[in-house]
This record gives C-alpha cells, structure tokens and sequence, in this order.
C-alpha cells in the first residue's frame, strides 16, 4: 500500500470511528429510556437492566453502523478536499477513483460486521432476552423479589412484603401485599405459598392460611375474609404492539419457513450488510466539494440519504410480510438501483479527465 492510501486510511477510520462512537453512546442513551419505561410499566425486571441493554445494544448495531460509516466518510472525504490534499493528489495524477484500496478495506469489514450482526447476532441477543424476561416471570428472585424488604408493585400499584423466598425462587413464607385500584384497598396476607403455572403463560399464586380485607376507605367500608387455600392468577406481562415475533428466529430457521412475515425478516437481514456498501460507495463522490465549502451540510444530506433508504427497506418488510410484495421481488428493488447509481457515481468521479494542451498565440508585432 502507497504511503498516500495509508494516510487517507488514517483518516477514514479516524473519521468513521468517531462517528460510530458518537451514535453508538446516543442508541444506548434511548436504549436505556426506553427499558427505564419498560421497568416502570413492570415489563422487565429492574434487575435484568444491564442484561437487557447490552443485548438490545446488538439489535441495533445493524441500523447505525452503516449511519456512522456513511456519515464518517463524507466528513473525512469533504476534509480532503477543503484542505486541498485531493486536488494535490489529482496534480500527480491520483483521483478518487485510485483511493479505492483505503475505501475497501474501511467498508468491507463493517460491512461483515453489519451482516454477522444482523444475520447470527441479532436475532442471538433477542432470543435471549425474551427467554430472561420469561425466566424472570417464573421466579421472585430472578424479578427482583428480595426477602425482608417491603417492595414496589410494578406500575406503583401496591406494596409486597416476603419473609422467606426459598433458593428456586417459586415458593415463600409470610406475605404481604397492599394494592390500591380505583378507590378501593386491598390486603392480603399468607403463611406460606407457591407460584405455578398452567399452560406456558398462566401464572397463579397459591397462598395457604391467610386473610384478605378489601374495601372503600373513604366509607370505611370493609369486609374479611380468611382463606385456607386462594389462588390468585398473576397479570401476565403487557404486550408491547412493537414486538417482533420473528426478531428472535435465527437466519437458519427463517430459511425452512416460507410465511411472508419471515420472509421479509430475511430479506431484510440481507438488505442492511449490502446498504453498508452502497453507502460507502456513494460517500466518495458525494463528499467532492470546494475548498471553503461548508462541510457539515453535507451530513444533514447524509441523514435524508439514510433516512429514506431505512424507512423504504421498513416498509418493503413490512409489504413482505402483509404479501403486498411477492418474495421473489424481495428488497432487490431498492438494492439493486442503489447499488448501481452507487458504482455509476464512484466510476465518473473518479475518471481523471485529461487537460487539453494549450497553445500560446503569439501576437505579429
């Protein structure tokens, strides 16, 4: 490698790096809002909250890398030219064209890691975090149930109290539990008890020896009863509208299956490694500008290229999955068009153009 493409190498994964730094701390930032919601509307346990947020963070490392290297190579490319190093390099007959190695080895690999992320560890981390969530509902101590301490309901709707939480963590001793619902007091207190299931997804409460008292306190209206045995079916967890069933099926899975909605998750694994190189491609010639040419503009050009590239591969997973598309068209009708504008762009900036000769006229005296 010339001494030339080692330096615009330098200053691609400088520039790129930053970038991915920048963007990787601003998706753990809303990352962490939105399980800090989550925790409150007592969706996952408060002690699954690093858990989570690192296996979430690789869902989403398929969405912003290719942000952060489209972004970090128009900036780097535009330093280029507004300190004059390229039109240096085109005096010595080097174009943009010939910086073709640097931009390689810059693309290529966060391209392969785009694609293990999205293909092999992606749906890795969402599979495992349903299977915690759903280890957490079958136990107290996985859900953050600690004995001898009063703790919040879930949604701030009551109070439980557990003397003894015994090691699997589905049985227990000398419970209390306080809730409040439109108006009305609800107590209920146990000796001992169990938790079990039904089914997959029922859960219920077994409590022995124990009183429930319930009633209106601004009527002081109450009634007491006292129970030997009460099972009380737990509230099963919210669904969340924005789930996606098919986020946790691994890529080998989704190959046996032929319903539309996992064929629009495959495709749409597939799309984002090659969008990776489609944006590389299209930073270099979109990055040319003058020497006092302001350089961040070009980043607001960069988000709208991004932007509109996302939302045409969501709604063309989406058509997918509805059938509105057929499978054998895919994402291939944004792709390929990309692609090929990407390689056209790239080949006519880098075309050095030869300088006609000029001819001194000399004037008769």
């Amino acid at each position: 490698m010339l001494l030339i493409e080692r330096h615009v190498l330098r200053q691609f994964a400088a520039s790129v790096g930053a970038v991915a730094l920048v963007l990787v701390l601003v998706g753990l930032g809303g990352l962490l809002v939105d399980l800090m919601s989550e925790i409150a509307r007592g969706k996952v346990p408060a002690t699954l909250l690093l858990s989570q947020l690192g296996l979430r963070s690789i869902q989403v490392l398929p969405l912003l890398l290719p942000l952060a290297l489209f972004v970090g190579l128009l900036l780097a490319v535009g330093r280029l030219y507004a300190e004059s190093e390229m039109a240096v390099l085109a005096s010595v007959g080097i174009g943009p064209r010939q910086l073709w190695k640097p931009l390689a080895i810059i693309v290529l690999p966060v391209a392969c890691v785009v694609g293990v992320a999205s293909l092999w560890l992606a749906p890795l981390g969402a599979d495992q975090a349903r299977r915690m969530i759903e280890d957490a509902e079958r136990s107290f101590l996985i859900a953050g149930l600690d004995a001898g301490r009063f703790m919040e309901l879930p949604g701030r709707e009551g109070v439980i109290y557990v003397g003894e939480i015994d090691p699997d963590g589905t049985k227990f001793g000398r419970m209390f539990v306080q809730t409040e619902r439109d108006g009305r007091l609800d107590v209920i207190t146990a000796a001992r008890g169990e938790l079990f299931f039904e089914g997959e997804t029922a859960r219920f409460l077994r409590l022995h020896d124990g009183f429930r008292v319930e009633g209106d306190p601004s009527r002081l209206d109450f009634r007491l009863m006292r129970f030997a045995v009460n099972e009380i079916q737990v509230p099963d967890r919210e669904a969340d509208p924005d789930d996606d069933e098919m986020a946790g099926v691994t890529t080998s899975r989704l190959l046996e299956m032929d319903e539309p909605a996992a064929i629009g998750e495959l495709h749409w694994r597939l799309a984002t490694p090659l969008l990776t190189v489609a944006l590389g491609l299209l930073a270099l010639p979109l990055g040319r500008g003058e020497v006092r040419q302001a350089r961040y503009g070009r980043v607001f050009a960069a988000l709208m290229i991004y932007g509109n590239a996302m939302v045409l591969l969501m709604f063309g997973k989406t058509w997918l999955g509805d059938g509105v598309i057929p499978a054998s068209a895919g994402l291939w009708w944004l792709l390929v068009p990309m692609g090929l504008l990407a390689v056209w762009l790239f080949a006519i900036d880098g075309r050095m153009r030869r300088r006609r000769p000029v001819v001194a006229k000399v004037a008769a005296a």
